[in-house]
């Protein structure tokens, strides 16, 4: 049977769709525009505002993989999660697994946790609610934000990796790909429900990060803290509008002493997998 991957032209879907086809599963892109694929790849024209037409998708689905676009209008979102959860009533596809795109979702009482009106938490709620089988996987910070060339080039060029949290500050990193296993062994395997969270623990600090890059390089690298402004001022010219929500996200973090998940939540204890080292990862997307 089917699985339906939302967003499969992006750095989240691909790996899934990559993932479940390499495990021989009849996975289909579920995309705005097919044009983006790679050739030979099955896909669906579809928008994520059409509940209608995401229903007729859903249809027989085995499952289904998706995620609201990262930094879209809140409207747009809200209209989005509406649909979805239509579409999820409607077909009724036998799993669904929504990704959180790093929003935090899984530790209530935390000034960082996502209010309960975000779109993000409204559509993990209204799938839920259908009765349909659904898990989430909720990464925090993706390792694939350390590829940004302003953050790169410097540690490869100077031996120093320039980021906006203090240099002991434990995060619960992960690629793309450690998410698309996870999602991988949620889609094929329903016996966990609820969220899933993605990340390392212990968390890794800025100078974790640090010695991963000078393994990979084979040189020295040290961690170099700077301040969300300052990171806002190098991202700029790469985001536009789009930098300040990073900006923010930031000044967010470094007000928290963490960002590390729970473990009874965690991958490693509820699908015994755990997240590639820095090293790995690199050496992985060749950095």
């Amino acid at each position: 049977m089917t699985y339906l991957v939302h967003g499969a032209t992006g750095a989240q879907g691909l790996p899934v769709l990559a993932a479940l086809t390499a495990a021989g599963r009849d996975a289909v892109a579920a995309v705005r525009n097919p044009a983006g694929l790679p050739a030979g790849t099955r896909s669906l024209a579809v928008d994520l505002a059409d509940g209608e037409a995401l229903a007729r998708a859903y249809a027989g689905a085995e499952g289904v993989f998706v995620h609201l676009p990262m930094g879209g209008d809140p409207a747009v979102s809200a209209a989005q999660v509406v649909a979805i959860v239509s579409a999820v009533d409607t077909a009724r596809p036998a799993r669904v697994v929504i990704s959180t795109s790093g929003a935090i979702v899984d530790e209530p009482g935390s000034p960082l946790q996502a209010p309960s009106t975000a779109p993000i938490q409204q559509l993990i709620q209204g799938v839920a609610a259908t009765g349909v089988s659904t898990a989430v996987v909720a990464p925090r910070l993706y390792l694939e934000n350390l590829l940004l060339p302003v953050v790169a080039e410097p540690a490869r060029s100077e031996g120093v990796l320039r980021y906006p949290l203090p240099a002991e500050y434990p995060v619960s990193w992960s690629s793309h790909v450690d998410v698309a296993d996870a999602a991988v062994e949620l889609l094929t395997d329903d016996w966990v429900e609820g969220i899933v969270a993605i990340g390392h623990r212990p968390g890794l600090t800025g100078t974790d990060l640090a010695a991963g890059f000078a393994q990979h390089f084979a040189t020295e690298v040290r961690f170099e803290a700077i301040s969300p402004d300052a990171f806002g001022e190098l991202i700029t010219p790469l985001f536009g509008a789009a930098a300040q929500p990073v900006v923010d996200l930031y000044r967010a973090l470094n007000a928290a002493d963490q960002n590390v998940i729970a473990e009874d939540r965690s991958a490693q204890m509820m699908l015994g997998l755990a997240p590639r080292s820095v090293a790995d990862w690199l050496a992985a997307v060749d950095a």
